[in-house]
């Protein structure tokens, strides 16, 4: 899938914004995925997920034997990539604040994990997901985004294979742009800020 065409199917489903956000990362944008958008479509979740889990390299796909994704943006996307890749899939979450696996969802020790999310703008959710399996027994081979917003700048100590490699400029609160300033800042995701 190229690049346009991977754009093309987050524009049908409106989930590429326009506007003034505040990122989960704490950062400001004046765009937005809305990835729960372009998933909300299972034909197009399953598209996506199949283009991902195409691009890796024949031998991590054949090592992979669970897909972690963290709770709340990386669960489509997560159980998409269990699907393409014949493994199961399982998710973390942060019930007190730190992610966690839950609902009785376990690894075997040493159990191959791809750590699959929905964007990554500073790697800071997929890190602390990783450090979860980890704690969990499990071994992070590699990490998987459909949406790499760090312009490949995030650093996720393992290899990272996003779907999309975007740009769009993000801000510290004290270096928001004027013209974006006199705009309200939307929180659209599922953190609170």
């Amino acid at each position: 899938m190229q690049d346009s065409e991977i754009l093309s199917e987050f524009r049908a489903s409106g989930a590429l914004l326009e506007g003034h956000f505040l990122l989960s990362s704490g950062r400001h944008s004046a765009h937005y995925l809305q990835c729960a958008r372009v998933l909300m479509d299972p034909m197009r979740a399953t598209r996506l997920a199949s283009a991902l889990a195409a691009s890796f390299p024949r031998e991590l796909r054949q090592q992979i034997q669970k897909v972690v994704s963290p709770a709340m943006g990386g669960v489509i996307i997560g159980h998409e990539m269990g699907r393409a890749l014949g493994v199961e899939a399982m998710f973390v979450e942060r019930p007190t604040g730190t992610f966690e696996l839950r609902r009785g969802f376990a690894l075997q020790p040493g159990e191959r994990v791809l750590l699959v999310e929905d964007v990554v703008t500073t790697g800071l959710s997929s890190r602390e997901a990783i450090r979860a399996v980890e704690a969990a027994g499990g071994v992070v081979i590699a990490a998987a985004a459909l949406v790499d917003r760090s312009a490949g700048s995030a650093d996720l100590g393992v290899p990272f294979h996003p779907l999309i490699t975007l740009s769009f400029p993000t801000y510290a609160p004290e270096e928001v742009p004027a013209e974006l300033a006199t705009t309200p800042a939307i929180k659209p995701g599922s953190r609170a800020a």
